[in-house]
C-alpha cells in the first residue's frame, strides 16, 4: 500500500532527529522549551497559527542540522488537526523521519489521520518515499485511530487508482476476497448473476465478464443491518453513448463507490463498528461492441421491473438497481446506503468537495450529514422532487433510465428517484460522489486522482450506531 510508513509512538524525539514538528496555534502557546527564540521567530514570519503554517527554523547539531518544523493548530479542532498533520507531512521530502509532538489537547486521531494521508503516494514506477513518522506523545490510542481511518481511506485510493488495463470486474472481486481474507469477513462472488439483468445488460459489451460481490460483516450481539451498496464500473466508456475522449481520460475511477464499500467492510471490525454490515459492489466494463447493449433496448432488473435504456452511459444506476432490489429482498437491512460516482450534475452542482446526499429518512440524512462534517468528507442534502418522478416513465417498460423532458438539467436528481424505486421503502440514502470521488491536485490530507471520499464519513456513522 502507498502509505509505506509504519506511525511509531513514542515518549520524547530522538536526541538525532533531523525532523522535529512542535505545535503552536490560536489557544496553544508556543513551545519554551527549545533551543530558539520561538516568539521573535514566529514574530518575524508573522506566524498566527493558522492550521497548514509551518515555519521551518534550521538547528545546529553536531555537525550537522536539525530542522525545527513550527506548526500550526488553529483552535485545535479536529479540522484544524487534519490539516495541520497534512502540512507537516508534505513539508518533509525525500523520505526523511520527522518526529510529530501532539498538541496535549484536541483529537490525536484527526492529526494522525492527515499526516498520513498526505504522505500518500501512488506511482506505476519510480516511487517517491514518504517520510517515517514518529508521534511524540499524545494518546496512542487515538492516534492508532486515526492510522486506522487513514489506511483504508489508502486502500479505496489505490483501487481507485489502479488502470483500468489491470482493474477488470474479476480483479476488482479478487481484491474484494483478499480484504475479506485478511478482515475475517464472509465473503461471496456471483459471476452467474441469474437474474441480475442491469449489471448483466451493462457488462455484456466487454470481454470483462460482470460479477457482484458479497462482503458480510456480523459482530457477536449485533442487532441492526445496514448494506452499503457501491458503484463498481471499473472502466466507463459510456458504451454506445460513447463519451468525448475527454470524459473518458478519469473514467478508471468510476468504480470509487465500490472501492469505498470494499474499503470500510475490511476496516470494521478494527473500528470496533458494533453493527451487521453486508457490503455488494456491482462490477462491470461498460465498453463498446457487437454485444454491447442498445438505446432502447428493455431490460428486466433484479426483482422483475423492467427499464427501457434510453443512454447506455446511464449505466451506473442499472447496477444499483439490482444490487439494491436484491438487498432488499433477500438481506431485509434495517438501513440501506449506496456510494456511487454517479452523475456530472452532481459535481456541476456541488463542485470537488461535497458529496451529494438523497435520503428517504431524515434520521439518516442528518447523521450521515454529522459524520461528513465530523471527518471532512462533507455532504449536501438534496431533494428528491418527486413531481419530477413522471418523467422517469416508458411507454413500453416500467421505468427509462433517464429522464425525458429534462435532458439531464435535474440529472442527479432523476439518478437519485430512480434508484429510490428498488430500495423497497427502507430507510435508504444515496451518496453521489462524482464531484469529490477524484481530486486535480493535493490539498490538504487530499492527493491527486483518487481520494477515498466516501470511507472516514462512512465509518464514523457506523461507529456511531448502537
Amino acid at each position: 500500500m502507498p502509505i509505506e510508513t509504519t506511525p511509531t509512538f513514542v515518549a520524547e524525539p530522538a536526541a538525532d532527529a533531523q525532523f522535529v514538528a512542535v505545535p503552536f496555534g490560536r489557544d496553544l502557546a508556543p513551545p519554551t522549551d527549545l533551543p530558539l527564540p520561538v516568539d521573535a521567530l514566529l514574530a518575524h514570519y508573522e506566524a498566527k497559527g493558522e492550521p497548514g503554517e509551518v515555519v521551518e527554523v534550521p538547528v545546529a547539531l553536531g555537525p550537522g542540522i536539525r530542522r525545527v518544523l513550527l506548526y500550526g493548530v488553529g483552535g485545535g479542532s479536529a479540522a484544524d488537526l487534519r490539516k495541520a498533520g497534512a502540512s507537516v507531512a508534505r513539508k518533509v521530502k525525500g523520505g526523511a523521519r520527522v518526529w510529530i509532538r501532539v498538541p496535549e489537547t484536541g483529537d490525536a486521531a484527526a492529526l494522525a489521520e492527515g499526516a498520513l494521508l498526505a504522505s500518500y503516494t501512488f506511482r506505476i514506477g519510480a516511487v517517491r518515499t514518504p517520510p517515517g513518522i514518529v508521534f511524540v506523545g499524545g494518546d496512542e490510542e487515538a492516534l492508532r485511530r486515526g492510522e486506522t481511518v487513514a489506511r483504508a481511506t489508502a486502500l479505496a485510493r489505490d483501487l481507485v487508482n489502479t488502470p483500468a488495463s489491470i482493474k477488470s470486474p474479476a480483479w476488482l472481486a479478487d481484491q474484494a476476497r483478499e480484504v475479506a481474507a485478511s478482515a475475517g469477513l464472509g465473503f461471496r462472488e456471483d459471476s452467474a448473476l441469474d437474474g441480475f439483468g442491469g449489471i448483466r445488460a451493462v457488462g455484456q459489451g466487454s470481454a470483462q465478464p460482470p460479477r457482484l460481490v458479497e462482503l458480510t460483516y456480523a459482530p457477536e450481539g449485533a442487532t441492526r443491518h445496514v448494506v452499503l451498496v457501491g458503484k463498481g464500473i471499473t472502466f466507463d466508456t459510456g458504451g454506445l453513448s460513447l463519451k468525448p475522449e475527454e470524459g473518458m481520460k478519469t473514467m478508471k475511477t468510476d468504480m470509487a463507490g465500490g472501492a469505498a464499500v470494499i474499503a470500510v467492510m475490511g476496516a470494521l471490525a478494527t473500528a470496533g463498528v458494533p453493527v451487521r454490515v453486508t457490503g455488494l459492489v456491482a462490477c462491470a466494463e461498460n465498453a463498446f461492441s457487437g454485444s454491447a447493449q442498445r438505446p432502447g433496448d428493455v431490460i428486466t432488473q433484479y426483482g422483475g421491473r423492467t427499464v427501457e435504456v434510453l443512454n447506455t452511459d446511464a449505466e451506473g444506476r442499472l447496477v444499483l438497481a439490482d444490487a439494491l432490489a436484491y438487498a432488499d429482498a433477500e438481506l431485509a437491512p434495517d438501513i440501506l446506503i449506496d456510494i456511487a460516482t454517479l452523475t456530472g450534475a452532481a459535481k456541476i452542482a456541488l463542485g470537488l468537495r461535497l458529496g451529494a446526499l438523497y435520503a428517504t429518512d431524515d434520521p439518516l440524512a442528518a447523521e450521515l450529514v454529522a459524520a461528513g462534517e465530523a471527518t471532512g468528507e462533507r455532504l449536501w442534502r438534496m431533494p428528491l422532487i418527486d413531481d419530477y418522478r413522471a418523467d422517469l416513465n416508458s411507454d413500453i417498460a416500467d421505468l427509462a433510465n433517464v429522464d425525458r423532458k429534462m435532458s439531464g438539467s435535474a440529472g442527479s436528481v432523476a439518478a437519485a428517484l430512480f434508484l429510490r424505486e428498488f430500495a423497497g421503502g427502507r430507510p435508504w440514502a444515496h451518496l453521489d460522489v462524482a464531484g469529490p470521488a477524484r481530486a486535480t491536485a493535493d490539498d490538504g490530507e487530499i492527493t491527486k486522482g483518487g481520494t477515498g471520499f466516501g470511507v472516514r464519513l462512512l465509518l464514523s456513522y457506523l461507529a456511531s450506531l448502537g
